[in-house]
């Protein structure tokens, strides 16, 4: 760690009253700095109840558009601006528009992983935590998801409802293979395998827990295992053993590793603070019909 710039960083935020969020995937040294760890959702729900005028999130955009659309009288600032995310861009506006026009009346549900103007066509947002209580909360029997057909499997699994898939995916999840997996199991064979929904379904029908980032911390905590292989984005095994330090972490493929997570340095976070470079702001015609999307899924 880079101490004299950590410092530089954290009186930098105390005199602009400042909240620095980390993702659970972001470098070790961003997030060893942020006042709060977690995933998207949960960090900007927990940052609009802070009294900070600035939140400085160390992600990827759709993540700071999020803060944006809970936080509007703050000022939401992303250090990278080019830290972008490539499932987000698989549902675009236009698109989305197209197949409301085509088919009006049936529910869009879409993984918060997703851009503002996405959410502003969307019925209900949902979290890879509680995206099979967000489907059987529709009262319509059939829907679309968007953007993670992943995701979207998982669900129609798990529910009798039909759910429409959008071609969409995370690059890095959906790259894990079964034989991969295999390989870690045989390797680790003690090993409890935790796997994220982003992954494909033939991964996770050789998992021991489906779960988001959020739970599998959760699932680590409270085990009794000693021993995990970890089915997300390779940044997540350092919160993992930063708070088990007497468990082992492996990763279920080290080619799990999403380049725009990493993008965002110190001296990246050092110079949005002081410039206050880098601001996301959600037009308020988006903003709006956005919120109301969030909010639905927050009150189930």
């Amino acid at each position: 760690m880079n101490t004299p710039l950590k410092n530089r960083i954290r009186l930098l935020a105390k005199e602009k009253n400042a909240i620095i969020l980390a993702h659970n995937y972001q470098p070790p040294e961003i997030q060893d700095m942020a006042d709060l760890c977690g995933d998207s959702l949960e960090l900007s729900i927990r940052a609009s109840k802070t009294q900070a005028d600035i939140i400085v999130f160390c992600g990827v955009r759709f993540m700071t558009e999020t803060a944006s659309i809970l936080c509007p009288e703050k000022t939401v600032l992303l250090p990278r601006p080019n830290a972008g995310c490539p499932m987000a861009d698989m549902v675009t506006p236009k698109a989305l528009g197209d197949w409301i026009s085509r088919y009006p009346t049936m529910p869009v549900v879409t993984y918060v992983n997703s851009t503002a103007a996405v959410k502003a066509l969307t019925t209900i947002c949902c979290t890879s935590a509680n995206v099979i209580r967000v489907a059987e909360s529709i009262k319509e029997k059939e829907m679309l998801m968007v953007p993670d057909r992943n995701l979207a499997a998982y669900a129609a699994a798990h529910t009798n409802k039909t759910i429409h898939r959008w071609n969409g995916c995370c690059p890095y999840h959906d790259a894990l293979t079964p034989d991969q997996v295999i390989r870690q199991k045989k390797a680790h064979p003690d090993a409890l395998f935790m796997a994220h929904p982003e992954c494909r379904s033939e991964v996770l029908a050789l998992a021991d827990e489906v779960t988001s980032t959020s739970g599998m911390l959760k699932i680590a905590r409270e085990s009794d295992r000693r021993a995990f292989i970890v089915g997300t984005e390779v940044g997540l095994l350092y919160p993992l053993q930063k708070a088990n330090p007497d468990k082992i972490f492996y990763p279920a493929s080290p080619a799990m590793e999403c380049t725009d997570m990493k993008k965002i340095t110190l001296e990246d976070v050092a110079k949005s603070l002081e410039t206050l470079s880098g601001e996301v702001k959600v037009p308020e015609e988006i903003r709006i019909p956005a919120l109301k999307s969030v909010q639905r899924m927050i009150e189930l």
